[in-house]
């Protein structure tokens, strides 16, 4: 990644892990990035979406953990593995500078898994509620909290989480589109 890209990325690291510091955020962040914390909500919406579409259901739930091991894999090994940027809590430049309010890890930053998984899943599941217009909107929030929050407790650079969303959405909308259209083809050929 060319330095300059690099210097402003870290300039607005710097302005939302420090900068924005206050306790109320010290206490949410934390809990918005933690997956585990979130599987009462994935069991409600596989809940209503079973209620919705009882026949497309199971193909639903195949197309929905297809996409997050690909976004996963894609994100978290593929990218990560090839780009190589550390993360700033192991940056020797930051590491002195930041406020890490979670354990580091291992592994590099470019791109955000988080970010990756969270906005496929949320842009794919939501999709399947055009007709109910705050869906997708509350998805995308949903989203986003948990990709500011890796850049909030000091695991991942702005750009890191930027990008991991926009892959996202993309591997998302793409999973919609073809499972829709499979589901819909089943459907009418078995009419």
């Amino acid at each position: 990644m060319p330095d300059w890209i690099n210097h402003i990325d870290s300039e607005f690291f710097l302005a939302i892990n420090n900068g924005l510091q206050n306790g109320l955020l010290d206490l949410l962040c934390p809990f918005m990035r933690k997956q585990s914390n979130w599987y009462l909500l994935y069991a409600v919406m596989g809940y209503f979406l079973y209620e919705r579409y009882r026949i497309k259901f199971l193909w639903i739930l195949f197309g929905a953990a297809l996409l997050v091991l690909i976004s996963d894999q894609l994100s978290a090994n593929l990218i990560k593995n090839m780009v190589q940027r550390l993360r700033p809590c192991n940056d020797p430049v930051l590491k002195n500078q930041l406020r890490l309010l979670v354990p580091c890890g291992g592994g590099y930053s470019f791109i955000s898994a988080h970010a990756t998984n969270h906005f496929a899943i949320a842009f794919f599941i939501s999709s399947f509620y055009k007709e109910i217009k705050w869906a997708k909107p509350v998805a995308m929030i949903w989203a986003f909290a948990i990709a500011f929050s890796q850049v909030y407790v000091g695991v991942h650079y702005p750009l890191d989480v930027i990008c991991g969303a926009a892959l996202g959405m993309a591997l998302g909308y793409t999973g919609f589109i073809f499972i829709n259209k499979k589901v819909s083809f089943i459907i009418h050929t078995a009419a």
